[in-house]
């Protein structure tokens, strides 16, 4: 598969999500991503549904890259890495901050051997500081900056009551992609010196940087009943005519946003109306100008219809689906949203497109996602190890996996040998 990023080779060390994605991202690029697997795998192949060892959660985080499981605790195994990180070009890692240097696998050991190479860790709080140590996950970052705090607060107590925020790892995927963005601009920086660096990429600090009313909550600013022009903290939920559940992208009850609203009904007398007369009395009264609205968009013959009239009035409108309905639309066909991939063991996976469209380079359709071992013989065979060699690496226990059986790796298996090499090393 070629891509923008072909030519280039990425070690792979990291597990789970944020490290993950932001390989796989440089994969669907058309970088060459080497994932190195311990033999008490990656937690995330224990998710469910799960087939024969493989998961869909892992499929979906790995797809493209070429796996390799070695047993760095083996006597002569981190030469082997070693060699590979000599020849690569980036190198991705999630653990919490230090454990790798206890491998002799840090920036600072591998840019002495290879000082092109770009290097990228992912971690809750950074790599140094009060917090560095601290274990990390997204639902904790989220909480610490403020995300959680922000979602709770738009929570309707009776109904919502119960949640803690919502079940998306926004901390994860912000970092994977942030990290991304990162050894792209440290790529092209080499391009100029001719030298790698180090990129250390903390979650917290993803979260501040992504927060689009950052500048309200660090300045204390509570907006009150009226809600900014921009945003998603309102976002009014309907029903079309036809009985379709959707959301309209414009507050009713913002100074701003409310006059788009009457001018689409043709019923500027409400904005006369006592109880909404201003974005207080609006919010007071909310359950109120929410039915006048209601009963005016159901008087429309079809949704089509009516989302015509909204766009007229400036006022976007998008229909509530599951993931599931979207794969089925004239867009989502059109785009090429959705790819089924199939694993060597027949194992079939829908999982997202891109989000790209390249006018020079055709991506193509994705790898599937590999076994844990599956490239181990080819991949080191490229780096230079004769048949003897890889074979005598498989005997002495370097070198281990390939597709495992059911009877070998169940799901549940699988989960508790991920966690307790997770207690061990202190993944994130």
């Amino acid at each position: 598969m070629a891509g923008p990023l072909e030519g280039l080779k990425v070690v792979d060390f990291s597990r789970v999500l944020a490290g993950p994605l932001c390989a796989r991202t440089l994969a669907d690029l058309g970088a060459d991503v080497i994932k190195i697997e311990p033999p008490r795998p990656d937690v995330s192949r224990a998710a469910f549904p799960n087939r024969d060892g493989m998961s869909g959660y892992y499929a979906q985080q790995n797809s493209g890259k070429r796996n390799i499981s070695i047993d760095l605790n083996a006597p002569g195994a981190r030469e082997f890495v070693l060699r590979l990180c000599d020849e690569a070009d980036i190198v991705v890692e999630n653990f919490r901050a230090g454990t790798l240097k206890g491998f002799g696998l840090d920036y600072d050991t591998l840019s002495r051997r290879n000082p092109t190479l770009v290097y990228v860790s992912i971690t809750g709080y950074g790599q140094r500081g009060p917090w560095a140590s601290r274990m990390a996950y997204a639902p904790t970052v989220q909480a610490e900056t403020g995300f959680t705090h922000n979602t709770l607060r738009h929570f309707d107590s009776a109904s919502e009551g119960r949640r803690w925020t919502d079940p998306l790892s926004h901390a994860d995927v912000y970092a994977g992609l942030q990290a991304t963005i990162a050894v792209l601009a440290a790529m092209r920086k080499r391009e100029v010196t001719g030298r790698g660096q180090y990129i250390d990429v903390a979650m917290a600090a993803v979260m501040l940087s992504i927060n689009e009313r950052a500048h309200l909550d660090l300045a204390g600013i509570d907006t009150g009943a009226e809600p900014g022009i921009l945003g998603a903290a309102d976002g009014p939920h309907f029903i079309g005519p036809g009985g379709e559940a959707f959301v309209a992208a414009q507050s009713i009850v913002g100074s701003n946003t409310f006059p788009n609203y009457l001018r689409a009904m043709r019923r500027m007398d409400l904005a006369q109306d006592p109880r909404f007369s201003t974005a207080e009395r609006r919010l007071q009264n909310y359950k109120a100008l929410h039915a006048v609205i209601q009963t005016w968009m159901l008087s429309f013959r079809d949704l089509k219809t009516l989302d015509a009239q909204l766009d007229e009035a400036k006022i976007a409108m998008g229909q509530i689906r599951t993931l599931k309905e979207l794969a089925e639309t004239d867009w989502a066909k059109q785009w090429g949203a959705v790819h089924e991939i199939t694993d060597r063991r027949g194992g079939s996976y829908l999982i997202h497109g891109y989000p790209w469209h390249f006018s020079d380079d055709e991506l193509g359709m994705r790898r599937a996602p590999a076994f844990r071992g599956e490239h181990n013989e080819q991949v080191f065979r490229e780096a230079g190890l004769s048949d003897s060699e890889i074979r005598e690496a498989i005997d002495t226990g370097i070198l281990v996996g390939g597709p495992p059986s059911p009877a070998q790796q169940t799901p549940v298996a699988a989960l508790a040998q991920a966690s307790e090499l997770q207690a061990v090393t202190g993944e994130l």
